[in-house]
């Protein structure tokens, strides 16, 4: 499992790079379907806000839902030790809907039955309502926003020439578009100066 950690508005160690690590490893025995945890560590500005003067929020990306936690302390160890305890809380109660389908159970993996050992005492988070949804195409589980924008245009393939004119008639810096000549979609782009590229996809057979 990978661990990429990310600062905005801060510096984070290598002590607590290492101690991110070495914390976000113990999910794997709730969900060992983990590929990659992202850590996003950010400061609160405001004054007032002292005891939440950091923000760390974890985004779980495995074979299944997308996983998401995030909270604030006034430090970014304890704000972690908290996020963490929601997303544990979350995977938890993931692998137990797991567990019974259509009536049955299935056969209890050993890091899930481990998992089983650790003090019975429930936290706040852990009793709360694990929320679900869906996010464009993907199946997030858990608080904080994962932003996913899907919009679909009908196109009318157009020449190079007509792509560049209707690219710089809306003002971005983009355009994608149906080649005409060989009808594969197509991206015009605009370089430094007055250059211009193109990045065409070729669909295997």
């Amino acid at each position: 499992m990978d661990v990429v950690v990310n600062a905005r508005n801060c510096e984070v160690s290598d002590r607590f790079r290492g101690h991110a690590e070495e914390k976000l490893s113990k999910l794997e025995k709730h969900d060992h379907r983990i590929i990659r945890v992202m850590v996003e560590v950010s400061n609160e500005k405001n004054p007032r806000q002292a005891d939440r003067a950091v923000r760390v929020e974890l985004t779980a990306h495995s074979r299944g839902p997308v996983i998401r936690a995030e909270a604030a302390a006034e430090d970014k160890m304890a704000a972690l030790d908290l996020a963490l305890d929601k997303m544990a809380a979350q995977m938890r109660k993931a692998a137990d809907r797991r567990r019974v389908h259509r009536g049955r159970r299935t056969p209890v993996s050993v890091g899930e039955a481990l998992a089983n050992t650790e003090p019975a005492a429930e936290t706040a988070s852990e009793q709360e309502e694990v929320l679900e949804r869906k996010v464009g195409p993907i199946t997030v589980t858990g608080d904080g926003p994962l932003v996913v924008r899907e919009k679909s245009h009908a196109a009318t393939p157009m020449t190079l020439d007509q792509a560049l004119y209707e690219m710089e008639l809306v003002g971005h810096d983009f355009y994608l578009f149906v080649d005409k000549e060989n009808e594969r979609p197509s991206v015009v782009y605009r370089r430094k100066g007055y250059d211009y590229g193109v990045i065409a996809l070729e669909v295997d057979g």
